[in-house]
């Protein structure tokens, strides 16, 4: 929530930076008023030698992308369309939590300003509305090697701040912080919260590795809820555990099996 006299103002440079306490994450921050994709941006910025910590941020984009190549709904002038890169010196293999690290950052800002965060592995984000759960940002994680080394990572978010209206084919499971709080969010003060609970989270990470970013998911997830998984090769149902330190997804069949689930996608 926010007393600023332009609450639906542009998250700008110049404002994210008023209200930044982070100490290196988004103090190099890039404003578009337009662009296709803020990850192609950053990943464009990373290869020509862009320091850890650059934040690329837009107003509209004409060609954002969620996972599996979905198409990110990005109306103009109402959400935050960002992108942070990072530089990891963990293995590769150990990479991927990052999405999950994101996340948690992410339900951290959420729960600072109020609001009741659910993640849903692997990269949504939802909100508790009434009896029941709705998307409210998606992350898009994206590594690049580089001669056998992890060159650099682009974490890719899509945050519904203050949208009023979805496309039908969304309606039914998306919202935004200003459907569930009824009043607007400056996008600049949420953007912020969010850079600031993701810096700790990273330097964690770097230090300890994947074990850092599911110890920061699982406190947000619907651990003993009845769940389906469409996984390659095949389709499970029972229990959702948890997660392991790896960021596989971990599920107790009704017959009492365990399965590691490394990739696909869950219905709770």
């Amino acid at each position: 929530m926010t007393d600023d006299d332009e609450p639906l103002a542009a998250p700008t440079g110049e404002r994210v930076a008023a209200r930044l306490r982070a100490r290196w994450l988004g103090r190099t921050y890039e404003w578009h008023e337009a662009c296709a994709s803020t990850n192609d941006l950053a990943a464009a910025r990373a290869r020509a030698g862009a320091p850890q910590g650059l934040v690329v941020a837009t107003e509209r984009q004409s060609a954002g992308r969620g996972r599996l190549g979905r198409t990110w709904h990005s109306p103009a002038g109402e959400n935050l369309y960002v992108s942070i890169l990072l530089r990891p010196t963990r293995p590769a293999p150990e990479i991927p939590p990052i999405t999950l690290l994101a996340g948690a950052a992410v339900a951290r800002a959420l729960a600072r300003l109020g609001f009741e965060p659910r993640l849903k592995w692997p990269n949504d984000v939802q909100l508790v509305v009434g009896g029941g759960v709705r998307k409210v940002a998606g992350l898009l994680t994206e590594m690049a090697s580089e001669g056998g080394r992890v060159g650099h990572v682009v974490v890719g978010l899509g945050l519904n701040v203050n949208t009023l209206s979805f496309p039908d084919e969304l309606a039914a499971r998306a919202t935004s912080l200003r459907l569930v709080a009824g009043r607007a969010f400056e996008r600049a003060v949420v953007l912020a919260a969010v850079l600031e609970e993701l810096e700790p989270l990273y330097e964690l990470f770097e230090a300890r590795g994947p074990a850092a970013a599911s110890e920061a998911w699982q406190p947000f997830a619907a651990v003993g809820a009845r769940c389906r998984v469409s996984a390659p090769g095949a389709d499970l149902e029972g229990t959702m555990l948890g997660i392991d330190a790896d960021g596989a997804l971990r599920l107790r069949d009704d017959a009492g099996q365990i399965h590691r689930v490394l990739s696909g996608e869950i219905s709770i």
